[in-house]
């Protein structure tokens, strides 16, 4: 985490800064939570404790500190997104009262040349500002991580570029992604058998793109049966755990 990265948190993923906490054994930091808050929550962005220091409870009094104080404070409901490699912060997660509620999967998608499709639908660009013209990035949409959801896409909005299949009436179904290869929304609004999530993916392949993450998908955001008729591949996951907070 370098200061810039760590500046771009705070823009992109409301990193509050009274909600970051170090632990020190002496003069010495040897523990650091990095949290970020919205009025939905607060996410644990990052938790680490130095090697040296391991199994001596500071990990475990990082998250209680942090709970007593929005126990307090607000909002009361504390997440984490833990990769699954990370098995012994995943055991602590667990063992500090925060109850796994999906698991977030990371897909991959790579196209290969006769992935490209013949355009049938009518394909434009579209911007984060048309779709919530739009009324498509209303809060009952499926749920996503927090790098996904719309307070985050909103901050990244001159980052993001978008393609969607439209009709003569509405937007049928559009895709957010980065240069860089990384999807940020893919949605369908009618049911076709993912023929039209087909088409924009084909037209990144179009422009150059022949690999594609897609991360931490919740299952409530889209089907994993559809993902992999769409030529999607797990790739790794994360847990999501969640925790209402509460005075030590």
């Amino acid at each position: 985490m370098t200061p810039a990265a760590f500046k771009r948190s705070i823009r992109d993923l409301q990193v509050w800064c009274s909600s970051c906490m170090v632990a020190f054994s002496g003069a010495d930091p040897i523990g650091v939570l990095i949290g970020a808050k919205r009025p939905s929550g607060t996410l644990i962005h990052k938790i680490a404790v130095h090697p040296d220091h391991l199994r001596q409870g500071h990990g475990r009094h990082l998250l209680t500190s942090l709970s007593s104080k929005l126990a307090i404070l607000g909002p009361p409901k504390m997440v984490a997104e833990v990769p699954e490699t990370l098995v012994a912060t995943c055991g602590l997660f667990s063992a500090c009262g925060y109850a796994e509620e999906a698991v977030l999967t990371d897909y991959v998608w790579q196209s290969e040349e006769n992935d490209l499709r013949e355009v049938i639908s009518f394909v434009i660009p579209i911007t984060l500002d048309d779709l919530a013209a739009n009324g498509l990035l209303a809060e009952a949409e499926p749920r996503v991580c927090w790098e996904r959801s719309v307070e985050t896409l909103t901050a990244r909005k001159d980052e993001i570029e978008g393609l969607a299949v439209a009709s003569d009436e509405s937007i049928e179904a559009f895709i957010l992604y980065l240069q860089d290869g990384e999807i940020l929304s893919l949605r369908s609004l009618v049911e076709d058998g993912g023929s039209r999530l087909m088409q924009l993916l084909s037209q990144l392949r179009a422009r150059g793109m022949i690999t594609v993450r897609f991360p931490k998908v919740h299952p409530s955001e889209i089907s994993q049966e559809l993902l992999e008729a769409l030529g999607f591949r797990p790739a790794g996951g994360h847990r999501l755990y969640a925790a209402k907070a509460r005075s030590a």
